[in-house]
């Protein structure tokens, strides 16, 4: 697929700090410090569902999947890892990557809307993207 056929979300593009590119998806840092919190957007035109990939696009995503969680639960040391596809506001498919703990403001509700969107700190956030791209390849 050519890549100009692929545009990122403009909602998602200025909510997520870029990391790079799997061979399917576009990795990407949600701008919320409360929350080490990873989306993942496959590089497909008109894609919304999981669904809407061929059997081939979703195994690969599903292989991309397990790679970030293991790298964000390495890095984090989380309690649990939430994973999710929901696309309610946002209707380009991208999956919810996101590291809880159980001490963290939402905990054990889902993220959404309990706290506003904390800033990151300039170096925290490049330290933690440099070990992201260690631990999924990219760098």
């Amino acid at each position: 697929m050519p890549e100009s056929a692929w545009s990122l979300h403009p909602q998602l593009k200025k909510d997520t700090i870029d990391i790079g590119d799997l061979p399917l998806s576009r990795v990407l840092v949600i701008r919320d410090a409360n929350y080490p919190w990873l989306l993942l957007v496959p590089r497909r035109e008109n894609a919304v569902e999981i669904i809407d990939l061929d059997e081939v696009a979703q195994a690969q995503l599903m292989t991309e999947i397990s790679r970030v969680s293991r790298a964000l639960k390495e890095i984090t040391k989380c309690d649990k890892l939430n994973v999710a596809a929901l696309g309610n506001m946002v209707p380009q498919l991208h999956v919810h990557i996101i590291a809880r703990r159980s001490s963290d403001a939402a905990w054990p509700r889902p993220v959404w809307g309990v706290a506003p969107p904390l800033a990151h700190d300039a170096e925290e956030v490049q330290n933690f993207i440099s070990a992201i791209r260690r631990k999924i390849w990219l760098g």
